[in-house]
């Protein structure tokens, strides 16, 4: 009976000292829990889902020995595991587990020994495992292909499969490649698009998930897939360019992305086979587990990451902007932007039209069908006659290969003209390659078109399967055959178009199959009176082919188009078109900001509200169909520009009429949804269902949506896979397009180079450098310079190799001693006019200003609406109703907008205007007890008596009959004057200063010497002794604010709990124990060193030696540093901890007796 003791012991064995809440957690736990006799490890009791993953009975498994489960080699890890818990440690293994089946599971078991029995809790890490395998080999794969060149896509030999018609046209080489490529050729004209394929070249990248084949699938801005790195110069290389987007030119290098060898052969295809276990949001889930592994995981995301490659050199090209202004601008170059320019133009509005193709046109310009013809032409002639008549208005500027980039408020939009990316390299050199238009416009017309919807259906994504009406662009208007078999896929009378076209140019059209009962329409009947065999009511299941698309299965549909029946028919094509009706472009429409509606009759979004002054005509606002198009062009547009164009009154159109509209969101298959493949965001590997999964996991929002699947993310930008998407979430959650809405459209609508949004200012011009009229005197004579804004200042003026610990510390002596001279030009300085100044400077600054004598200086401190200082600055009252305000060198453009913003938005009531003078004066400061001594040397007739002219006054002077302006203030404590006069004069008045002064000793001095003299005074610089966090209160300068006042910005905030509080850090002095040790900026400061963990209570904000008290001085913030004078303090630095004592702030003549010296 021993050697079988599961046929005596009961099923479940009752443990009397386990608690109910205990096997509660057991029966419902997902790990694996089990009870184990201690010394044989013999099981006792087990958790259900213990029996569930191992697929054994309680009978064959309490009472067993958990030993006759275990892989034999893995056995004596686990008796020795077993042997360290028994001796009180817990312990953790991974190990084999014999189940049911006969396979095996890897288990990660943790066991603890409670003293009456073992405990396990076991988790089935076995994906894990064999994903970690499954890594090591992938590892070694890829090492024994590191040294095989990358491949780079191209053109091989040029063959047939460009029409007659083409032939005429010029050959010239299109790009050279490595030796492991060839030297290829295309038509001057062509795409680098329309020459793969007529090459018969579809594959050209790789989706960026799953790696799988892609190829060419449109003719626009709208392609998903093809995307190629341009160049290969470190510094002109571009990365994520669509091929259908460039043009042909000599010299031209193109490089597959997203494959690694090459797109042929990429290791990347991998990841297609493990699809199932990488659905939307894997990334999310996967990648932060176990920890340690991020090393691992980090070298292989960062390496699939992205798309192309970044130039890693600076540009050479060259970029440029233009600011144009004009009545009316029409974005788009089809019929219905034509009609709307040539109505604008010949009514005398000054027009602007831009297209982003070469030429002119749209679709309509290679229409030429019976079913459309305008005054008994065909629909293209007609239009190229308007084109020609273009070319005679005198109001009409057109822009060709330039692309609208952004709609924003006011008409205001921004427009990207290539104007040397299609010239051969050797044309490029030296000339512009791209200008950023920045277009004001009164009026804006968009005619940008409509794109052509893919269908989503079962392996929707081979290479060779193309939008129809790119098929027929590439056939009709650069002569290419996208294949030798097509077969067309439709739920619209477009791809009728096609086929006709694909007919008339000799090739062989496989079918047309059409989701639709069935149509009458003029173009379809034309299309069956040609032969063309049509699959009514029929759907596509499944494609067939790896690298490129070689067959289609075919089913017919059931009355409700919910699922398919009958035969399965196989189709032989190469190519295959499909069509799912048409999007209006309205992204620019809701870029500035306009309001969608929704039309269930076919399922589009269109314009319908928007604040500006502007209107979408043509297919962006849902005319379709030819004679739509031109007739509600002409209507919409003679009354948006409240005109009376009789132009296109008479004409005669013949249009095909669509009778019969239907739409599937997602086609059904003969598989099951969880099988099939259904693409929507073709780039990104987004499926339906993914959309789907997101739904299940409860994101509602479609934004959340589309972040969660990255549908519509990256290179599409929502241009093929939105509105799919949006119908499948719409019938999922029993919700109606229209209440859904969309996503949101930003800008740009094409990608935009760097290059061209900061156009010339890089390098040098990246900013500019402002130098202050008195600059060069300072470099002849040797003058350290920093940066301050964007300004060069003066930084000190060393003298005989001195270091600028020296030169700072003769400079202050001498400030202090006898005279000094500062050049302050850089302080902002901004002019105040207007009957109501005074009330303006009463509500920005926090002290009053209302009883300001006219010739008076007053300091005031600016805040923010959070009551935090945001700048300082001494403001002069020059006149009645004029003042000139100060502010720091750094922040007077802030300031001034930020002024300007509260006059024109929050007080526009107010009689004020602003002006900016900052580069009209000049600022010269002399200080010292000898100044008063200079200035009358240098302005003789000016009386500078204390009674006549006290500290925070001002004068009118001249000096050698030039005008100026004398402030008595001071920033470094001394008997200081400030003379403002015209910039031109600057630099001679400085001179003339100097050459007073020489007898008093008179010594330039630079900023780092101003930032200590105003230290010693305990003078604050925003900026530096602030962060945005500091108030008045704070900065111990209750003084300022002013007690009579009504308002001021910031003065609520003032009131509130937290800034009111006493132990907020507060500005206070610091001396070090040893007078030689400097403190380092920025240092913290703690009460006690020995407490973990150490809490900080504040910092330092300005730190100097001071020759002039012969010791350091400093600047910090403490909490509650006002009530703290006196007590000793630590700043703990790397190596040392130095010891310091809170005190006042001010340092040096504390009773200002210097001021008046």
């Amino acid at each position: 009976m021993k050697n079988n003791p599961a046929a005596v012991i009961p099923e479940e064995i009752i443990l009397p000292d386990l608690s109910k809440e205990t096997l509660c957690i057991m029966d419902n736990a997902q790990d694996l829990i089990a009870f184990h006799e201690p010394e044989s490890g013999k099981y006792l009791k087990l958790s259900k889902s213990f029996y569930k993953t191992t697929g054994y009975t309680s009978e064959e498994l309490i009472g067993a020995n958990p030993y006759d489960f275990f892989h034999k080699d893995d056995i004596e890890e686990i008796a020795s595991s077993h042997e360290k818990v028994l001796n009180g440690q817990s312990h953790s293994i991974t190990y084999r587990y014999i189940i049911k089946n006969g396979t095996y599971l890897w288990f990660e078991t943790k066991t603890d020994f409670t003293g009456n029995y073992l405990i396990t809790a076991t988790r089935d890490v076995s994906e894990k495992i064999y994903l970690q395998e499954e890594n090591t080999r992938l590892a070694e794969v890829v090492k024994m292909i590191l040294n095989r060149s990358e491949d780079l896509i191209g053109i091989h030999t040029f063959d047939n499969n460009i029409i007659d018609e083409a032939s005429k046209l010029p050959k010239f080489p299109m790009w050279k490649m490595s030796e492991s490529t060839k030297t290829l050729y295309g038509y001057k004209g062509d795409t680098l698009a329309s020459a793969l394929l007529a090459n018969n070249i579809h594959l050209v990248g790789r989706s960026f998930k799953y790696h799988r084949p892609r190829g060419i699938m449109a003719c626009g801005s709208e392609e998903p897939n093809a995307i190629v790195q341009v160049g290969s110069d470190a510094s002109m290389t571009e990365p994520n360019t669509r091929v259908t987007e460039i043009e042909l030119y000599e010299g031209l290098e193109a490089t597959s992305q997203n494959c690694w060898p090459s797109v042929n052969f990429d290791i990347g295809a991998i990841n297609n086979f493990f699809s199932p276990l990488i659905p939307a949001a894997f990334y999310y889930k996967t990648f932060m587990w176990p920890a340690n592994f991020w090393k691992l995981y980090e070298y292989f995301i960062r390496k699939s990451a992205g798309l192309g490659k970044s130039p890693t050199e600076p540009d050479k090209d060259i970029y440029d902007h233009r600011y144009l202004h004009c009545d009316v601008l029409v974005v788009g170059g089809g019929i219905s932007g034509i009609i709307a320019a040539k109505t604008a133009a010949k009514n005398n509005f000054n027009t602007l039209l831009i297209d982003d193709k070469n030429i002119l046109g749209g679709t309509t310009l290679f229409q030429e069908n019976e079913c459309f013809k305008i005054n008994n032409s065909y629909s293209n002639e007609w239009l190229k006659k308007e084109i020609e008549t273009l070319k005679s208005l005198k109001n009409l500027t057109i822009k060709t290969r330039t692309s609208l980039a952004a709609y924003h408020s006011y008409n205001y939009l921004l427009a990207r003209e290539n104007l040397t990316d299609h010239l051969d390299l050797n044309e490029k050199k030296n000339k512009i390659r791209q200008r950023l238009w920045k277009i004001r416009a009164k009026k804006v017309i968009i005619a940008t078109g409509a794109m052509e919807r893919p269908l989503i259906f079962n392996n929707n994504d081979r290479p060779g399967i193309i939008l129809s009406s790119s098929i027929k662009k590439y056939i009709d208007y650069y002569g290419v055959k996208c294949g030798q078999k097509i077969s067309l896929f439709t739920n619209n009378d477009s791809a009728y178009e096609t086929a006709i076209s694909l007919n008339n140019s000799g090739v062989n059209v496989n079918s047309v199959i059409d989701i639709r009962d069935k149509t009458n329409s003029i173009i379809v009947k034309q299309a069956e009176e040609l032969g063309i065999k049509i699959h009514w009511k029929s759907s596509i299941v499944n494609t067939n082919g790896y690298k490129k698309i070689n067959s289609i299965e075919i089913m017919k549909l059931t009355d409700d188009g919910a699922a398919v029946v009958g035969e399965k028919i196989k189709e032989q094509c190469d190519c295959l078109g499909i069509s799912g009706g048409w999007t209006p472009r309205v992204h620019l429409f809701t870029q500035s900001g306009g309001k969608l509606k929704f039309r269930d009759e076919d399922n589009v979004f269109l314009p319908d509200k928007s604040e500006l002054d502007q209107i979408s005509i043509g297919s962006c606002n849902g005319d379709f169909e030819l004679d739509d198009v031109i007739k509600n062009s002409v209507t919409l547009t003679n009354k948006f520009l409240n005109v009376d164009n009789n132009d296109y009154e008479n004409l005669e159109i013949i249009s095909s009429k669509e009778t019969t509209k239907k739409n599937i969101w997602l086609l059904p298959s003969d598989k099951l949804l969880s099988k099939a493949k259904q693409f929507l965001d073709f780039q990104n590997d987004s499926t339906a269902n993914d959309i789907k999964l997101a739904l299940r996991e409860g994101f509602k929002s479609i934004e959340h949506v589309k972040r969660y699947t990255t549908t519509g993310m990256a290179t599409d930008q929502g241009k093929l896979s939105n509105m799919h998407a949006l119908g499948i979430i719409a019938e999922t959650a029993g919700v109606k397009m229209g209440e859904l809405g969309t996503t949101t459209f930003r800008p740009p609508y094409t990608p935009l180079t760097f290059g061209a949004i900061v156009g010339r200012n890089v390098g040098e011009f990246f900013d500019i450098t402002r130098k202050t009229p008195i600059h060069d005197w300072h470099v002849e004579n040797k003058a350290e310079f920093e940066n301050v804004g964007q300004w060069k200042r003066a930084w000190y003026y060393p003298k005989k190799n001195e270091s600028m610990h020296d030169a700072v510390q003769r400079e202050s002596k001498a400030a202090r001693d006898s005279a000094g001279m500062l050049d302050a030009s850089t302080l902002g300085k901004i002019d105040i006019q207007g009957t109501d100044a005074s009330e303006f400077l009463n509500r920005v600054y926090t002290n009053a200003w209302s009883k300001l004598e006219i010739g008076k200086c007053r300091y005031g401190l600016m805040l923010n609406e959070d009551g935090m200082v945001y700048d300082d600055g001494v403001t002069t009252r020059l006149g009645e109703n004029h003042y000139i305000m100060t502010t720091t060198t750094g922040g007077a453009a802030n300031v001034l907008s930020k002024l300007e913003d509260y006059l024109q938005t929050e007080w526009p009531e107010l009689d004020v205007y602003l002006t900016s003078v900052t580069d009209q004066f000049a600022t010269i400061s002399i200080c010292g007890p000898n100044s008063k001594k200079i200035l009358t040397k240098v302005i003789p007739d000016l009386d500078l008596s204390d009674k006549e002219f006290p500290h925070m006054s001002f004068k009118n002077a001249s000096i050698n009959n030039i005008k100026c302006r004398v402030m008595r203030i001071s920033f470094t404590g001394e008997h200081s004057y400030e003379i403002n006069i015209q910039s031109s004069f600057g630099k001679s008045v400085w001179e003339k200063c100097f050459e007073a002064g020489k007898e008093f000793n008179i010594t330039p001095y630079g900023t780092e010497t101003m930032h200590l003299l105003r230290a010693e005074k305990g003078f604050i610089i925003t900026g530096q002794d602030t962060d945005g966090t500091m108030t008045p209160v704070d900065l111990q300068m209750d003084w300022i604010i002013s007690k009579k006042k009504y308002d001021f910005i910031g003065k609520r905030s003032l009131y509130r709990s937290d800034t009111i509080r006493d132990d907020r850090k507060q500005l206070v002095g610091l001396i070090t124990e040893d007078p030689k040790e400097v403190l380092e900026e920025g240092a913290q400061i703690v009460s006690e060193i020995n407490k973990k963990p150490v809490e900080m209570l504040g910092h330092v904000t300005s730190s100097y030696f001071s020759p002039n008290l012969n010791k350091s001085i400093a600047l910090a913030v403490v909490k509650n540093g006002k009530n703290l004078k006196g007590h000793k303090m630590f700043v703990p630095m790397k190596n040392k901890t130095i010891n310091v004592t809170i005190t006042d702030s001010v340092f040096l003549d504390k009773d200002n007796k210097r001021l008046n010296a």
